[in-house]
């Protein structure tokens, strides 16, 4: 079985345009050349690709487990161009580093920046992801390092204990609503929220759990980073939910109220995972031993009980 790479690219340009015209024009071929190519592909399997039709084209289920593998494949030649081209201006090595959103906003800022200082021969690619897609891009081998929540399923990767991560609710120091401590989501689903952009790796974790409670959450305002977030929380826009670190970092200087998330799915651990360490290149070791020897200064949690501040 040959398939080159123009034939995959042509194959989920397909499936995502629904024509096999358009891509043939996306893949710079004529469309004659495109149908030859698929019906060759179609040949080579002894099975259905897609589904013809009058208005376009329908991926059949043999189709879409070949649509799984030609994007893995096609994604790790993107990537392997993407690291050698890295070498051409001195870099000898380069991590793909995946975070949810507390791990990118709260904990990798400061370690990026002593590691980057102290190995200026790597560069690194860090990316937002959802705790369950960074699980699955280290399992496909398209990811070296996560930071991700235990809730995430970690089957078959090695995984390793960062930080307690807990989630909390924020509000403003004069906040009128009576709220219990701690509180469940059901509990405040009613009130006003702001939140992060629809995308984010935490508004996804949230919105998943609201959705499985039954409830819909009303936001006022959606912001683009947790700092946002909480300055708007504490000019009394609505209430969030947010990493207790970004809570207790701005405490003080906003006066937030901050209350314990009672929901399971909040009582979370920030955990480092690999698919196995024992096959990772050195520099990509060296990131990894980075993050995890700073685990018991940066990385612990502040051990400061929750609380109102003083409202004078």
């Amino acid at each position: 079985m040959r398939f080159d790479l123009t034939d995959l690219r042509l194959f989920l340009n397909v499936h995502e345009s629904g024509t096999i015209t358009e891509a043939a024009r996306r893949c710079h071929i004529t469309t004659a050349s495109a149908s030859e190519r698929i019906k060759g592909m179609e040949a080579v399997l002894g099975v259905l690709l897609l589904n013809r039709r009058h208005k376009g084209v329908q991926v059949t289920p043999a189709g879409r487990t070949l649509l799984h593998h030609a994007s893995v494949v096609v994604q790790q030649m993107a990537r392997m161009h993407s690291d050698l081209g890295q070498y051409g201006s001195g870099v000898k090595g380069h991590v793909r580093l995946l975070g949810n959103t507390s791990a990118c906003n709260e904990y990798l800022p400061a370690l990026l920046g002593t590691f980057l200082q102290q190995h200026p021969d790597i560069s690194i690619d860090l990316e937002e992801r959802t705790s369950t897609a960074i699980t699955e891009l280290i399992r496909q081998g398209m990811a070296d390092i996560g930071l991700v929540a235990d809730s995430a399923e970690l089957d078959a990767l090695q995984a390793f204990p960062i930080a307690a991560d807990p989630l909390v609710v924020i509000t403003c120091a004069d906040f009128a609503q009576a709220i219990p401590n701690p509180v469940s989501l059901v509990q405040i689903s009613h009130l006003d929220f702001v939140g992060l952009m629809a995308g984010s790796a935490l508004q996804e974790h949230i919105a998943t759990h609201s959705r499985q409670a039954g409830k819909h959450l009303h936001y006022r305002v959606r912001v683009r980073s947790i700092d946002a977030v909480c300055k708007m929380v504490g000019n009394g826009v609505g209430i969030a939910i947010v990493p207790l670190t970004a809570a207790t970092r701005h405490q003080q200087a906003l006066r937030l109220n901050i209350i314990a998330l009672s929901n399971d799915w909040a009582r979370r651990n920030l955990m480092l995972c690999v698919r196995d360490s024992e096959q990772l290149p050195a520099y990509v070791l060296a990131l990894m031993r980075h993050i995890l020897d700073m685990g018991p200064t940066t990385m612990t949690m502040i051990d400061t009980p929750l609380r109102k501040v003083d409202r004078k």
